[in-house]
């Protein structure tokens, strides 16, 4: 079987990209196709992969400020043209790229981490301390951006949401059934982990890139407050990161992005996971499990269909006062690591990839 893959963009290795990568396992002969590729950006297999982008490539800065050429992102997929013959062509995607055409003949499969946030649910979160160029903009922007996302849906004969959650959005704002397919923790990253035993230390973490929805300011604001010691890895706009970095206190360290085994080592000698967002279905609590190490969550959206009581501490508003009450309320020794562990053994790539199998047997079967 011919198979093309198609992702937003090539900028960093994430949730995103793991399954990404995932796919490239699946199809190794399959070419890419995104929007822009930084390369050296994502992992050795993504990066040996034959990779075709779009004009928004060729622009000077585009790297750094990709997010503000979303208005016209529709055009750069609107003349992107695969070239191979293709009997399926995968999407994984959040934004636009499920719009590229798919070659006559061939079925197209999206596995959809969120239809484009910033332009439905997520929109004021993206873009209520956006200066007025910006703001005006992007309301201007917004009913195109909607019109072309929904007429680009025809192009796409299945969706596979990441989750029930992100499935009930698909079924709201496309008005589109679809089946779930879960995404997974790389448990092979952290098999040495599993053979060691673990010390916890007086640190709370978050791990995250510093998008608005994210609400790495929350976090902030608690342990400002807390005067406990928060450590955050990840990285995002500089001028995001200033800004979080002159409001947080001396006990707040930010650590920018680090090395895949220094995450893991962080995760596992943390008292706690920090998760204060409203996420789509969200990887790094998973991983934080996978290191016997509980959660403190926002009770909404993804992380309800990944966790549970026996491995974390809701809280119920998206409030400073109710994530102070959830860490305050957290006790070490209420959890069973054992139990921890398990729960993210769960979401397994081999359980993912039988689970995608399965659905592009379908697919193809029925053309």
């Amino acid at each position: 079987m011919k198979v093309v893959i198609l992702h937003d963009w090539l900028t960093g290795f994430r949730g995103g990209e793991r399954v990404l990568e995932a796919l490239c396992q699946m199809y190794p002969d399959a070419p890419i196709y995104t929007l822009l590729h930084k390369k050296g950006s994502t992992s050795p297999l993504i990066e040996s992969k034959e990779i075709h982008t779009s004009f928004l490539d060729k622009i000077p800065g585009i790297y750094t400020h990709y997010r503000k050429f979303l208005p016209i992102m529709p055009l750069a997929v609107e003349l992107m043209r695969i070239k191979q013959d293709a009997d399926l062509v995968i999407s994984s995607s959040h934004c636009v790229i499920k719009g590229v055409k798919k070659p006559k003949g061939s079925k197209h499969i999206c596995y959809i981490h969120s239809p484009m946030r910033y332009i439905y649910d997520q929109f004021d979160n993206y873009f209520e301390n956006k200066n007025l160029f910006i703001r005006a903009s992007a309301y201007l922007a917004r009913p195109f951006l909607k019109l072309w996302d929904k007429k680009s849906n025809s192009n796409v004969d299945l969706f596979l949401p990441n989750s029930n959650f992100v499935q009930k959005r698909v079924q709201q704002h496309y008005e589109l059934g679809s089946n779930v397919v879960y995404p997974f923790v790389e448990l092979e990253d952290f098999k040495d982990i599993k053979k060691q035993a673990i010390t916890k230390e007086d640190f709370y973490l978050m791990v995250t890139a510093f998008a608005p929805n994210k609400r790495v300011d929350l976090a902030i604001d608690a342990f400002n407050e807390l005067g406990l010691p928060l450590k955050i890895i990840g990285d995002g706009p500089e001028q995001t990161i200033q800004f979080f970095r002159s409001k947080a206190k001396e006990n707040i360290e930010f650590l920018g992005n680090l090395e895949r085994k220094d995450v893991i080592d962080h995760l596992s000698r943390a008292k706690g996971f920090i998760f204060p967002g409203v996420e789509d279905f969200g990887i790094s609590p998973l991983e934080a499990l996978a290191c016997g190490t509980p959660v403190i969550a926002l009770k909404v959206g993804g992380a309800l269909e990944t966790l549970n009581e026996e491995v974390a501490v809701f809280f119920q508003e998206q409030t400073k006062e109710s994530l102070i009450n959830a860490i305050k309320s957290m006790k070490l020794d209420n959890f069973d690591q054992h139990k921890l562990i398990q729960r993210a053994n769960f979401f397994s790539k081999d359980k993912f990839i039988l689970n995608l199998q399965s659905k592009i047997k379908q697919v193809v079967s029925a053309s």
